[in-house]
């Protein structure tokens, strides 16, 4: 009998990425997140990071995301979406510090929108958003390239959600486009129309269908989905000349997730429930939900529901707990909408630990990971915003 040798398996670098152990120079993620973290079970953890704020007093302003999780939200100044969160930043011009506790590309557009006297601080570098990465640069000058030679790129206006790197942002400036947010995505398109034939909506498939069908009355023959590992995105010039919306083929991993089996599911199980669903969930759920909207609208949408009301929400696991925890006096029943425990994994790296070493580092006069955006990137990236911005 022969002796079964070991296997000399190596992780992948995919696997060490994952594990938070290197980093993906190439991706949205951007660079290694250096220093020693405390102990998660450091039980002094709150008062450290409480400590850390205090010293550095108004030199520094906290965001916090929805999505992240309550450990870290008590330590925000601000809450909200992406968006507002940058709009805050841009608005406290005295904080030397920006520490933002979302991901990649939220951290980017708080710098495009702060002045150069501040720093925007990421607490760890390698959370990013699996939509934003789903759309690089490189792929988007391709689609390009396929739209100019199929002769219909200038016909085209570039549509960009929020959610998405500050190089698609940069592009979407470049050619005469706007960003949108899940709030005002209909007038962004409305306004595209008024400049083009078609739009070239990035990098959420889901948000440019739900928007384009539900909210215009476009019909879904109307979308095609551009495929960036397909050759000429899986498309025929043909096809490119008869859509509309050229929706790419990227979503968000947790919005994604619901089924109409959940929306089933969950009417089964609670009858007189209110189904609420973020427009980044598929087309089918979003027809099978009984509301749809932002994080915000979410949030006001339960602000104002009647006591004793039942809700299954669509969206990120922190935030639905959060609303359900701060209704709960009201008898306002609120569930996640999937069985399936659904967190966002890149958001969920900002937590305790992090934050505190990134207080610390800062409280001590050492500035740690921070997040700049090259000036040619950030001049047109932040016309692509202040488009968005004059939208009526």
């Amino acid at each position: 009998m022969t002796t079964a040798q070991p296997l000399d398996v190596q992780p992948t670098p995919l696997a060490l990425l994952l594990l938070g152990r290197e980093a993906d120079p190439r991706s949205e993620r951007g660079v290694e997140c250096p220093g020693d973290l405390p102990s998660p079970s450091d039980p002094d953890l709150v008062a450290r990071a409480r400590a850390a704020k205090e010293r550095l007093g108004d030199r520094v302003f906290v965001l916090g995301h929805h999505y992240q999780r309550d450990e870290v939200i008590q330590f925000a100044d601000v809450t909200g979406d992406s968006f507002k969160l940058a709009r805050d930043a841009a608005a406290r011009p005295e904080a030397e510090y920006i520490v933002f506790c979302g991901v990649h590309f939220m951290a980017e557009s708080a710098d495009i929108l702060t002045t150069d006297a501040q720093a925007v601080v990421l607490p760890d570098l390698a959370a990013g958003c699996s939509m934003a990465d789903m759309a690089t640069a490189e792929q988007v000058a391709e689609c390009w390239d396929v739209l100019t030679e199929a002769g219909v790129a200038d016909q085209v206006v570039p549509v960009s959600y929020m959610n998405s790197s500050a190089d698609i942002k940069a592009f979407t400036g470049k050619h005469g486009g706007t960003i949108c947010t899940s709030s005002n995505a209909k007038r962004a398109l409305e306004w595209a129309f008024e400049q083009g034939e078609k739009i070239l909506f990035l990098p959420d498939q889901h948000l440019g269908r739900n928007t384009a069908v539900r909210d215009m009355g476009m019909s879904l023959e109307d979308c095609v989905l551009y495929n960036p590992h397909k050759p000429n995105g899986g498309l025929t010039a043909e096809q490119l000349r008869n859509a509309k919306m050229i929706l790419w083929r990227g979503h968000c991993s947790v919005h994604g997730r619901f089924s109409v089996e959940s929306v089933e599911d969950v009417r089964a199980r609670m009858p007189g429930v209110n189904v609420l669903v973020h427009p980044e969930c598929k087309h089918e759920v979003v027809a099978a939900a009984d509301y749809v909207g932002s994080t915000e609208y979410i949030i006001k949408a339960l602000e104002a529901a009647p006591r004793g009301s039942k809700w299954a929400i669509g969206t990120e696991l922190n935030l639905v707990r959060r609303l359900a925890n701060r209704f709960a006096s009201e008898d306002k029943e609120i569930v996640f909408l999937d069985k399936t425990v659904c967190f966002c994994s890149t958001m969920n790296r900002i937590d305790l630990p992090h934050l505190v070493w990134t207080l610390e580092s800062l409280a001590d006069g050492k500035l740690v990971n921070r997040i700049e955006v090259d000036p040619e990137t950030e001049k047109y990236a932040k016309l692509a915003l202040e488009r968005m911005l004059a939208l009526p």
